[in-house]
């Protein structure tokens, strides 16, 4: 008796091809709580920085790593290995000597977990520590600390320690010491700031420093702070920039 042979109409290719599978009836994952989404680098930025002081010399829209560490503005560098017989040329890149460490501020009276390069922790061990080097005053020392050295600054500046050696250095000028606190109670935009929200922004930063294992020193769009980087620098070039 010979065997028949499977039905090979246009109907049954049809219906064996769009039949329900495994991966069509399946409802939904296996996980019980919804994915969490990841921030990007420039929404982490905006989300940070947005009850900080703006900082006057904007991100850094190269090597944007630099935004989250003590990078003293060193970035990567490419260039060419040049063999000596054939003088054949090989591009290579040289990478800053970033480390993590955990630097104790006198401030803070806890040790700080970042991402600091070789050079800028030479500077640190020169002028006496982490409180000093980012409450320096020049316009140079301001530049090299970057978004995530300013974020830094401005928690030390909130601490009492840091407010009355400011107030002392006011009385010697011949200045009010009233006004320092002031001056450190506005907002982004110039204005007030009351003790309550600014406790709350304290409360916040403190919080970061005891989840993450290293600070972010460390954007609703991705494009918000590069933006307002570059309508910075075109009005800079109009007008003298004015670092307070």
């Amino acid at each position: 008796m010979a065997l028949r042979a499977p039905s090979s109409s246009p109907l049954a290719l049809l219906a064996r091809l769009t039949g329900p599978t495994t991966t069509q009836t399946q409802a939904r994952t296996f996980a019980s709580s919804a994915a969490l989404s990841a921030k990007s680098t420039k929404a982490k930025l905006r989300d940070d920085h947005a009850d900080v002081p703006r900082y006057p010399y904007g991100p850094s829209l190269w090597y944007k790593q630099s935004n989250h560490g003590l990078y003293g503005g060193a970035r990567i560098q490419f260039g060419n290995n040049v063999a000596k017989k054939s003088e054949l040329k090989t591009r290579r890149q040289w990478r800053p000597n970033i480390q993590r460490k955990t630097l104790f501020s006198r401030a803070l009276n806890r040790g700080v977990r970042v991402r600091v390069a070789s050079r800028v922790l030479r500077t640190i061990d020169k002028v006496g520590g982490l409180d000093e080097y980012l409450l320096g005053e020049k316009s140079a020392r301001i530049k090299e600390l970057g978004m995530g050295g300013w974020l830094l600054r401005w928690r030390l500046m909130q601490t009492p320690h840091v407010k009355k050696r400011y107030a002392l250095q006011r009385e010697q000028l011949g200045l009010p010491r009233d006004s320092l606190f002031d001056e450190q109670t506005r907002g982004m935009s110039g204005e007030k700031v009351s003790e309550e929200e600014m406790a709350e922004q304290v409360k916040y930063y403190d919080s970061m420093l005891e989840k993450e294992d290293s600070v972010l020193l460390s954007e609703g769009t991705q494009e918000a702070v590069v933006e307002e980087a570059i309508k910075a620098e075109g009005s800079a070039k109009a007008a003298p920039k004015v670092v307070a």
